[in-house]
């Protein structure tokens, strides 16, 4: 039940939903064809990006909190349902976003102070390079350090495999990393 709750949560694809709602036409035929924020504001839709980007967090954290609440111990499982239906939705053939904000979601709702070492690292990485794919995948990876650094062992394996995930769902990022063509935040590519 934790599973199957947490990916139906997971896989509710607001930027696909608040773009069409809000005009701007299906988000998966902008920019880089991604169902996240930083698709969304290639759209020029701020405030889009911005709801897309708090709901997406929200459903990795509602989705956690509800099990929790439902069956005690169950988090985890409600955890990977949401990650996995975020990057992986049915309703779109299995071609969804990234993870990156539903994983702080899920980070928040399991242990805060990881969540917030995960947001730290995200937000600063992104005002000082404003290269999302960077922030995002370094959030990451900081996530189950984080968690095992708080004595937190037994999300560790659990947010390795999501950082795992979101790194490879940002293949072609790391390659436009290492080839210095990465687009920037409010900036063509370098």
């Amino acid at each position: 039940m934790a599973l199957i709750v947490g990916y139906v949560l997971g896989s509710i694809p607001f930027g696909v939903i608040l773009t069409r709602l809000g005009g701007a036409g299906d988000l998966r035929t902008i920019g880089s064809g991604n169902i996240g924020a930083t698709n969304v504001l290639r759209t020029g839709r701020k405030g889009l990006a911005a709801a897309t980007l708090a709901l997406d967090v929200a459903k990795g954290a509602a989705a956690v909190l509800l099990i929790e609440w439902l069956s005690p111990g169950d988090g985890v499982l409600a955890a990977i349902g949401a990650f996995i239906g975020h990057c992986f939705p049915v309703w779109l053939r299995f071609r969804g976003g990234k993870g990156v904000a539903t994983l702080m979601g899920v980070a928040l709702a399991l242990s805060w102070p990881v969540g917030l070492v995960y947001a730290a690292v995200w937000l600063a990485l992104l005002a000082l390079l404003r290269i999302s794919s960077l922030a995002g995948m370094a959030a990451a990876v900081s996530a189950p350090v984080a968690a095992a650094l708080f004595d937190r062992f037994d999300i560790v394996l659990a947010l390795l495999a999501f950082a795992l995930i979101v790194l490879f769902k940002h293949g072609a990022n790391i390659e436009r990393l290492l080839d210095g063509s990465e687009p920037r935040i409010g900036g063509a590519a370098k």
